[in-house]
């Protein structure tokens, strides 16, 4: 509970925000562990973003995906506090987490599911013809993506969406290299099956 008043006091009262180094993830959590809000404030600063884009591109809700990025750091004060924390890889604990999170929300939405409509699609044409076209195509990716398997939608997130390399990918996700292209190939070419030609590069 301290620690997650400790992070909430932070997200949320940013008057004189820290932009501090993190020379590396020991020195990190140490900081961590001992509430020290110009390390929680480094922390967050440098690692947020990328918790947040990989959830954006898993789950496309902007709001759902600042919520649950939220959720992982204070997910992180807590375990570090309760000494069940990561011991060095402060990144690929907080984007297990968030992967967790994601398969958890997905579980919920399969078990109850809803129609989302969205409205953050940008209006790039002169005319209504070209935003449904648009949310037409929008639909049919999010419809593809949602078909593969929860394994091949976290490869593509972290491969395209985030920028992992097949040694990044397949160390978060706790797989050697060859299972990480096969998992990459066969997400692309059922993507590809259901909505056309896919760029494999």
């Amino acid at each position: 509970m301290r620690a997650q008043s400790a992070i909430s006091s932070f997200i949320f009262d940013r008057g004189a925000s820290f932009l501090m180094p993190v020379y590396d993830d020991r020195q990190a959590l140490n900081g961590l562990r001992n509430l020290d809000s110009q390390v929680i404030g480094a922390v967050y600063d440098q690692l947020y973003p990328e918790v947040y884009r990989y959830i954006l591109y898993r789950l496309g809700d902007q709001s759902l995906a600042e919520d649950l990025a939220s959720d992982a750091f204070v997910r992180l004060l807590e375990a570090v506090q309760d000494k069940c924390g990561p011991q060095t890889n402060l990144k690929g604990w907080l984007i297990s987490t968030a992967s967790h999170a994601v398969a958890d929300h997905l579980r919920r939405v399969y078990r109850r599911p809803t129609e989302m409509i969205t409205d953050s699609i940008p209006d790039l044409g002169p005319g209504p013809q070209n935003e449904f076209d648009l949310r037409e195509q929008s639909n049919t990716v999010q419809r593809a993506y949602a078909q593969l398997t929860v394994e091949q939608q976290e490869v593509l997130a972290l491969r395209f969406n985030q920028g992992y390399s097949l040694e990044e990918t397949a160390d978060a996700m706790k797989k050697n290299v060859n299972a990480i292209k096969a998992i990459q190939f066969r997400a692309l070419a059922a993507l590809q099956r259901q909505i056309g030609e896919v760029d494999y590069e």
